[in-house]
């Protein structure tokens, strides 16, 4: 949905374009930081439904409900609160109006994309992942005439623009939730278990583990993915055409992301389920399995993405300056595809193993104390090179995740060999 936002949007003007990647630099990272919490839900069901206990299980779910309710808040103030911030980086006044309005629109789905990602995490925590995938592809095949509709103002509603994809996004959660209820409401797996009966209020105990788990993970994801976003803010000074480069390369890689991402996901399900029934070999061997699967992946993305690059951009927009910048972009990042596919797999393992505390000091130091400065000094000083602009990001991003990689897979090995030898 991503990919197909960023794609209408820089059909229709490149200011527009800019606009829903400055929104997309500000919202994601208050998403993802708000789902990783969530997705505490997944280890914690996977150990249960592992050691027979699956008829305990919906306590997480009631518990996550309460969190899910003060992260919506939390995330609806920031969302419709954000001009002083775009005031603050400098960003040209028609731009930031935009983004402001696309940021508000999207707010307004949030409470529905938070719940979702909470029962997603509950199904998934059974290994049951196709509801989910049948799920965003309803979702996707919403987004696609709804942007339509909002983006170029057809069948008389008003032309808003790239506003218009944050109108069509807010509705397109609000679908999804209201999908996974029907769904969970009706499948054979779940009836027995009256997900939505006996509700308690919050346990103080619950809350801790639930929370002492998810917030490392939520941090973890927010440290990575607002390394982006920063770096879009940093980019805003130097126009749209940079800004939209940017988020053209973003847009892509983060749609190849998805494929690791997957792979991570179902290791945190498998590895969970494993040492819930007593199994640290097969966890390792679930672990092991996974990351080469990922590297397979790498290879073939890594190729595609750097002999195609220009075309790629093409998908996207006619505009020769844009084109230029954003086709080196990719070329780069093509050569990450095989650190961020490693470090994206080894902490997918961890969650299984509940270990989310260290990887997020490792994720930190990775990103932020290497990675992001690195690509400050390539980007805009004279200090190593002449100033490259989003080229240096990149370049930073490359070192940043290559770190993060040797660590997270160092800290998987160790972790997996311990419980092997108890």
């Amino acid at each position: 949905m991503g990919f197909v936002d960023t794609l209408m949007s820089g059909r229709y003007d490149s200011t527009d374009l800019a606009a829903v990647s400055l929104g997309s630099g500000i919202w994601l990272p208050i998403f993802l930081a708000s789902q990783g919490i969530l997705i505490a839900t997944t280890p914690i069901v996977a150990h249960l439904v592992g050691s027979g206990k699956a008829s305990t299980s919906k306590a997480a779910l009631h518990q996550g409900a309460f969190i899910a309710v003060v992260l919506t808040v939390i995330a609806m103030y920031l969302m419709n609160n954000c001009m002083p911030l775009l005031r603050f980086m400098g960003v040209e006044q028609n731009l930031a109006v935009i983004t402001d309005q696309y940021l508000k629109a999207i707010s307004w789905g949030f409470p529905a994309l938070l719940f979702y990602q909470l029962m997603r995490s509950y199904i998934e925590g059974f290994g049951k992942t196709k509801p989910a995938m049948v799920i965003s592809i309803f979702g996707l095949l919403c987004n696609i005439p709804l942007n339509y509709l909002l983006i170029y103002g057809k069948f008389g509603l008003p032309e808003l623009g790239g506003v218009g994809c944050g109108w069509a996004t807010a509705i397109v959660m609000w679908i999804m939730l209201f999908t996974a209820l029907a769904y969970v409401l009706k499948a054979q797996t779940f009836e027995s278990l009256k997900l939505f009966s006996e509700w308690k209020l919050p346990s103080a105990h619950e809350l801790f583990t639930f929370l002492k788990l998810g917030v490392p993970i939520g941090l973890s994801l927010l440290i990575e993915v607002s390394m982006f976003s920063v770096i879009a803010l940093l980019l805003a000074d130097l126009g749209e055409v940079m800004i939209a480069s940017h988020q053209i390369t973003l847009s892509f890689t983060g749609l190849v992301f998805m494929l690791p991402l997957s792979i991570a996901m179902a290791l945190t399900i498998r590895v969970g389920h494993q040492l819930g029934a007593g199994s640290p070999q097969a966890a390792r061997f679930s672990a092991r399995t996974g990351l080469l699967i990922t590297l397979c992946l790498a290879v073939i993305s890594s190729s595609l993405m750097g002999l195609f690059a220009q075309d790629i951009v093409l998908l996207y927009t006619e505009d020769e300056r844009i084109i230029t910048i954003a086709a080196s972009l990719i070329v780069i990042a093509a050569m990450f595809q095989f650190s961020d596919a490693i470090q994206v797999t080894s902490a997918g393992a961890l969650r299984g193993y509940k270990d989310t505390a260290l990887p997020l000091l490792l994720v930190f130091i990775s990103y932020w104390v290497i990675g992001l400065p690195i690509g400050y000094v390539l980007a805009k000083t004279d200090f190593l090179f002449p100033a490259m602009g989003p080229k240096g990001f990149w370049i930073g991003l490359l070192i940043g995740l290559t770190i993060g990689a040797i660590l997270l897979l160092s800290r998987l090995y160790f972790k997996s060999r311990s419980l092997l030898q108890m």
